[in-house]
């Protein structure tokens, strides 16, 4: 991939899909997911089963983090030649402000791209992007190009 190529959108969601539906938790927490122009948003239904916090009604950390590390990798894999499923590196959260019981939503963005690592970011909202409750920074290890396999 050239350096002009890393950033290019590549594949649609519906490509994405068997992918996408081997995570096991994404079945469960009932993710949707939808393009918005370039960005993939990953949708969080609001269920009772998420609050973590009964005194706030604040959805569980764990449920706004996976929300996230899913936008990131949904996110990762259109724009990128990645032919298996990205493996985490690290992953930091920072959680901003409690959440409504209402519908969550995630996007990332790619912030570099390489041939093994990937640095993405993400942000989890509720009503307004430029409020975000959460904010998640990752680094994954990327499975080799289907052209890097053939040719190693």
């Amino acid at each position: 991939m050239s350096e002009g190529d890393t950033y290019r959108v590549i594949r649609s969601i519906e490509d994405l899909k068997p992918l996408m539906d081997s995570v096991p938790y994404a079945k469960y927490m009932g993710f949707s997911v939808i393009r918005d122009g370039g960005d993939v948003v990953v949708r969080l239904p609001y269920s009772d089963e998420l609050i973590g916090n009964a005194n706030l009604r604040a959805i569980h950390g764990g449920a706004l983090g996976a929300l996230m590390e899913f936008a990131a990798v949904c996110q990762l894999l259109t724009v990128s030649e990645v032919v298996r499923m990205p493996k985490v590196i690290s992953i930091t959260c920072e959680y901003l402000r409690a959440t409504a019981e209402i519908d969550t939503f995630a996007r990332a963005t790619v912030t570099r791209c390489g041939r093994r690592i990937a640095n993405v970011k993400a942000v989890a909202y509720q009503n307004d992007v430029s409020k975000p409750v959460a904010t998640m920074r990752a680094h994954f290890q990327l499975a080799a190009s289907k052209e890097t396999e053939e040719t190693s």
